[in-house]
């Protein structure tokens, strides 16, 4: 265990995702993280104070688990520059292409960096173990892995066993949103959700609701004719 992977309680899965690469990185693309990832990086000791390593005191705090291609953090982090935002990816393309649009070839150690922007480049419920409590007023689940098989269940970040991390980092009243275009997920967040002791519904929609930056996964799930869900929880 690394100073970066604070323990996880108990009878938590050691892992929730898969591979960690797709295909070869490119020569831009391993640049990008050696370069550029360590310019955003978010260290575990940054997260115990984590408004500080922005040096924006007071700000609200959201984070994104599983940012995909960075298309929802990147329209966030645009659209709103009070917030401190922390996005949390493991798969390494991913986050060559979240970085590919913040900085241009050849400027990958000195091209502007958005200040609200930090980067967990590891597993998220470490970081989530790692904030203070409370910390964060906002929280992002979009289209994450509906891992499907029944044995694969335990691997889905919605899952009883993870909830009390989630709600020990999430103030009251603050929420998290999920989003889902997969069935056997959208039923499964219902019935997990609908049984936590530590959140309440406050929205759902059948529609992505205003706010929402959308993501490759949902225009892929639009394209081959599923129907997304999002669900706002708020924190009791």
């Amino acid at each position: 265990m690394t100073a970066d992977r604070p323990p996880l309680a108990e009878g938590v899965p050691d892992r929730l995702y898969g591979r960690r690469r797709g295909h070869p990185l490119r020569p831009r693309q391993q640049r990008l993280l050696d370069i550029t990832l360590p310019r955003l990086r978010l260290t575990a000791g940054q997260a115990a104070e984590p408004r500080a390593a922005f040096g924006m005191p007071g700000a609200p705090l959201w984070c994104e688990v599983g940012f995909g291609g960075g298309e929802h953090a990147l329209e966030q982090v645009a659209a709103h520059p009070e917030v401190a935002y922390i996005a949390s990816e493991v798969f390494e393309n991913g986050l060559c292409s979240l970085l590919t649009r913040l900085v241009a070839e050849g400027e990958e150690a000195t091209g502007a960096l958005p200040r609200n922007l930090r980067l967990w480049p590891q597993d998220a419920r470490h970081l989530l173990g790692a904030l203070p409590e409370g910390a964060l007023d906002r929280l992002f689940l979009l289209f994450p892995d509906p891992w499907p098989k029944s044995r694969h269940a335990k691997r889905r970040f919605v899952h009883p066993s993870l909830l009390p991390l989630v709600a020990r980092a999430l103030r009251p009243g603050g929420e998290w949103r999920i989003a889902s275009d997969d069935p056997t997920y959208q039923d499964w967040v219902e019935e997990v959700m609908g049984a936590a002791a530590d959140f309440t519904l406050a929205a759902r929609h059948e529609a992505r609701p205003a706010g929402w930056p959308g993501t490759r996964y949902e225009a892929k799930a639009l394209r081959e004719g599923r129907r997304p869900r999002y669900w706002i929880f708020a924190r009791r």
